[in-house]
């Protein structure tokens, strides 16, 4: 008799754990997967174009609740399994979790890489984080461009964002900004894929991480090279030759304190400790300590998140707002980002507190995440978030705003005031740095490609 099963995710790793355990395998049936974290996304069903793919097991689908209600979920359908398969979440609220789980009557399971990860045809090099706004995409940024520079045409595969029609987005390939537009992005996505096209580089996401990374290997641009873009702090979705892990010093303590974080820190080859120029010393020598407990054979490459504002004048002496990444703020719980480190080091007068002018969702989300401070979260999970950001951004009583998002913002809201965009990058500091780490990778690649004559 096949268990019951609820896959508890946050329409991300809990698809993919479906996908590549549970959807051919009689001895399972999922019932349910239940939605947390991202607003919003309760609600669907997971369609049987994608549940089903060789047996026919789900002809109707899989219904998505909210995780609210999972303990009543498990009693009414008599499950005998919950799956947690979301990321960037603390240890105490895994085990919370567990126990709820537990409580009603149900096993409690953590699956593992050997079992949910995929081989490529390629050569691949994974970067995760051990939380949410380590500075993980800056680092496939300088990834790709040592990549790019030895001769090798890279492909991206972006850890899941699938907030909309899952059908419609079961393989997504982004090119050009007009594919963005195609796939009717949210501004989550838009920061993760436009900073790939924009440097030329064709990126995929979707919901079938099988079907994409088939496609991706046979890429009508070529395709020398696999470059996982991690989300939240979740580990590779692939079997990875290199493996990359950003940790935070500004969040000391966090990379043995989080879901699946810590697993994310253990699998990594090489370790980079970002943002040492902005964190403080004790910081710094925490998480290097943390590292060397857990993988003590990691190469440990030290880096800088060094930070430009387009122009900053529009900050000096001014009172600002500043508008940073949404999920970083929220779920990551990052109090200080690029837009506040950019406002003291170029002389803002005054950071203004957005919290009273917060309208509709925003409002909403401050609720949720009161710890978020005096700083705006970019949240754009669908239209309603995105008019309701544009109508506080309005609303605030500042001299300028300063949008530290990985997008260009005002490309797809109206600001009525003044702004700035900040940028930040990686820096590595010293040797090793991530040229050197990648050499053997490099030559791999290139002799697997035939570019290494």
């Amino acid at each position: 008799m096949a268990r019951k099963v609820i896959i508890i995710g946050a329409a991300g790793r809990d698809f993919h754990n479906f996908n590549t355990f549970y959807r051919d395998n009689e001895d399972y049936e999922v019932v349910a997967f239940t939605a947390a974290q991202i607003p919003d996304i309760a609600g669907r069903k997971y369609p049987p174009s994608l549940a089903n793919q060789n047996k026919n097991l789900y002809p109707s689908g899989i219904p998505i609740y909210d995780q609210s209600d999972l303990e009543k979920l498990i009693k009414k359908l008599d499950v005998d399994e919950c799956v947690f398969a979301y990321s960037d979440v603390p240890y105490k609220s895994v085990m919370n979790i567990s126990a709820a789980v537990n409580a009603a009557g149900a096993d409690f399971t953590l699956l593992g890489h050997k079992t949910t990860m995929i081989k490529s045809t390629k050569p691949v090099i994974a970067v995760g984080a051990t939380r949410t706004g380590c500075g993980k995409s800056q680092t496939s940024r300088k990834i790709a461009e040592i990549l790019i520079e030895a001769g090798l045409k890279v492909i991206a595969i972006r850890h899941p964002m699938p907030y909309g029609d899952l059908e419609a987005q079961k393989v997504q390939r982004f090119a050009t900004l007009e594919d963005l537009k195609t796939h009717k992005c949210t501004i989550e996505e838009m920061e993760e894929y436009e900073p790939h096209i924009t440097r030329g580089n064709v990126i995929y996401a979707g919901v079938d991480y099988e079907a994409i990374v088939r496609a991706a290997e046979s890429d009508p641009d070529g395709c020398d090279v696999i470059l996982w873009d991690g989300g939240n702090n979740d580990f590779p979705f692939y079997q990875s030759d290199l493996t990359v892990t950003v940790v935070d010093p500004h969040r000391p303590g966090h990379e043995l304190a989080y879901y699946p974080g810590e697993a994310t820190l253990r699998m990594a080859d090489v370790v980079v400790i970002n943002k040492i120029d902005s964190a403080d010393f004790d910081g710094i020598q925490a998480v290097r300590e943390n590292t060397a407990l857990v993988n003590p054979n990691a190469t440990v490459v030290d880096a800088a998140s060094t930070i430009s504002a387009e122009d900053s004048s529009a900050i000096k002496g001014k009172r600002v707002l500043i508008v940073e990444d949404g999920p970083t703020l929220t779920h990551g719980e990052m109090k200080i980002g690029a837009g506040v480190v950019a406002a003291k080091r170029f002389g803002a007068a005054e950071i203004i507190d957005p919290r009273p002018y917060a309208v509709g969702k925003l409002a909403e989300t401050f609720s949720v995440y009161p710890e978020i401070g005096n700083v705006l979260p970019a949240m754009g999970y669908g239209e309603e978030q995105m008019r309701d950001l544009e109508a506080t951004i309005n609303k605030v009583d500042c001299d300028a705003v300063v949008i530290a998002t990985p997008i260009d913002l005002s490309r797809v809201i109206k600001i009525q005031k003044p702004y700035t965009r900040v940028e930040y990058s990686l820096q590595e500091i010293g040797k090793p740095d991530m040229e050197s780490v990648m050499e053997d990778f490099i030559a791999m690649v290139k002799a697997k490609s035939g570019k290494g004559q």
